[in-house]
């Protein structure tokens, strides 16, 4: 299954500067997703991390790994915030970076479904540029009404 930008806005809230899905490539309902962030020079964070090295906040390649995983847990659940319907960020464990994110790299976000147990999601994540690993995660979500 495959979503283009203005699908994935309708699975998350989101909206520029941080909305840090740009499309999904691979989704299996319940198991797995492959989304897709580019980065860009442009992005603001760059004008303060660091003016002489435009490097990725690691806060934001967290961040775009759990947006990856709100994307599986919405559709799992065949919801959307319009629902009324919202996951929160609910914590990471073992986060570990291996490589810098810098503008021009094309991020490969990667959430696998490990369990949900009332309504608290836990996804194995990791972020990649091409084949190298970026960073990898525990991430919790929490699904609430609004």
């Amino acid at each position: 299954m495959v979503m283009d930008i203005n699908e994935v806005k309708e699975y998350l809230p989101q909206r520029y500067p941080f909305l840090l899905v740009d499309k999904v490539i691979e989704l299996e309902l319940g198991k797995s997703i492959v989304a897709v962030k580019n980065v860009t020079g442009n992005e603001p964070h760059f004008n303060g991390h660091f003016p002489s090295l435009p490097i990725m906040p690691g806060v934001l390649i967290i961040e775009a790994m759990a947006q990856a995983a709100g994307v599986l847990g919405f559709k799992t659940l065949d919801k959307k915030p319009s629902d009324g319907s919202i996951y929160m960020f609910a914590g990471v464990d073992n986060c570990r970076f291996k490589r810098q994110v810098v503008p021009g790299d094309q991020l490969i976000l990667k959430a696998d479904y490990v369990s949900d147990k009332r309504g608290l999601w836990k996804f194995e994540c990791k972020a990649f540029v091409e084949d190298q690993l970026a960073c990898s995660a525990t991430i919790m979500c929490i699904d609430r009404k609004r």
